[in-house]
């Protein structure tokens, strides 16, 4: 795979990706080793915010970010694309 995958391309591919739900009860560790196994086999996930938790969004995301050691590709509304290249 090309290391220098560019946004564009990143965000084609997400169109097809899965998709992790997030609701009233946020995230746990299950959630997060959840988000790891995925990102590990798919490299490329979305993971989609309840609206009811939308103002938690953002430290949500620093939280999958930090711990999933991913990068955030896009963030449009309740939905973050989140990439961990694989080894």
């Amino acid at each position: 795979m090309n290391p220098t995958l560019s946004k564009k391309e990143l965000m084609n591919r997400s169109l097809s990706t899965i998709t992790i739900n997030i609701g009233k009860s946020g995230i746990n560790e299950n959630v997060i080793d959840e988000i790891k196994r995925q990102l590990k086999a798919h490299e490329i996930i979305k993971v989609k915010f309840s609206k009811s938790i939308s103002s938690e969004k953002q430290n949500y995301i620093t939280e999958i970010i930090e711990k999933s050691k991913s990068k955030l590709i896009d963030l449009r509304g309740n939905v973050a694309v989140i990439f961990k290249k694989r080894r």
